[in-house]
């Protein structure tokens, strides 16, 4: 049947991770224990952050939204995630594939502008710290944080609408455990060279252009802090992007290896275990990462806890 005469099937169906019985247990329970601590870790950070003043500055107030990102894109794949490991066949319907796939990419497209973002942060702190209050004023940040949402949704809507037009003529099997763009490429009947150039363009764009804000911000973090005397003041400038430099690390490193290579290239076991990695992994280990070793967190949650047994013992 050619592409353009047959019609898409209603449904899709999620083939998962695994088809072994054991298997599917076992990663059901680790998943649902990743999921949780991703739940009560990000929405404590965003919590906290909003609790305690002395956290209301500019690093802060990105780390918040970080953490509210990283919530939500775990929630569009996580849930699904978990059902297709308890009910075998999982069923998506097209319109929830493609609503799935526009906010995954839109959040993630934004996460990406938020850690380039954060990284501006830490420039500007470390290299201008006289005029840091100035620089990173209150309607800066709320100006990058609203172009990140603009730019990674405006990429996503391209995407999903480019997707959308594509025909499923010969199977409606998704090798995959939630709706992302290579495997749906490889399942269309129809041409996707247009689909896929779009996808890489901007997929390229997004990377290309947050990492270059990213590096280039920390050269000079880096020529800053090898200037500074005191062992003390490099120590606490290391600690404060330490973090930071951390998270971008094993965010962008499982990005590009699952996105910036052709469609023909992708392997059903390679790419779900990095997809694994970013889409459920990753949102649990950022509060985890930006409040281990981070003692203002610490005094934080110290304080808010003491102010609310204190609110209680006065009832």
């Amino acid at each position: 049947m050619s592409g353009e005469n047959c019609t898409n099937p209603s449904d899709f169906i999620l083939m998962g991770l695994t088809e072994s019985g054991d298997d599917k247990l076992v990663l059901f329970s680790l998943f649902l224990l990743i999921y949780l601590i991703t739940v009560l870790g990000n929405a404590g950070m965003v919590l906290l952050i909003r609790l305690d003043p002395h956290l209301h500055t500019p690093m802060y107030f990105f780390l918040s939204h970080l953490s509210f990102l990283d919530l939500n894109y775990s929630t569009v794949v996580t849930p699904k995630t978990l059902e297709s490991l308890v009910n075998s066949p999982t069923y998506i319907s097209l319109w929830g594939c493609l609503t799935q796939m526009f906010f995954f990419i839109g959040l993630v497209v934004t996460e990406c502008f938020f850690l380039s973002s954060m990284a501006y942060d830490r420039y500007a702190a470390i290299c201008n710290p006289l005029h840091y209050p100035v620089v990173m004023s209150r309607t800066l940040c709320h100006s990058l944080i609203t172009v990140s949402y603009v730019i990674g949704f405006s990429q996503s809507l391209a995407i999903v609408v480019s997707i959308a037009y594509l025909r499923f003529c010969n199977s409606n099997v998704i090798h995959h455990f939630f709706c992302d763009t290579t495997p749906i490429f490889i399942l269309s009947s129809t041409d996707t060279w247009e689909a896929e150039t779009l996808t890489l363009i901007l997929a390229t764009f997004t990377l290309v252009t947050s990492l270059t804000t990213i590096s280039v911000s920390y050269v000079f973090i880096l020529t800053t802090i090898l200037k500074m005397k005191s062992a003390s003041g490099k120590k606490r400038a290391f600690s404060t992007c330490a973090s930071h430099f951390l998270g971008v690390t094993i965010f962008y490193s499982s990005m590009i290896f699952t996105y910036l290579k052709p469609s023909k290239s992708y392997s059903v076991g390679k790419d779900q275990i990095a997809s694994v990695f970013y889409t459920i992994v990753i949102p649990m280990l950022n509060p985890l990462i930006y409040s281990f070793r981070n003692k203002e967190v610490k005094q934080a949650l110290i304080r808010v806890m003491q102010k609310r047994e204190g609110a209680g013992h006065l009832r």
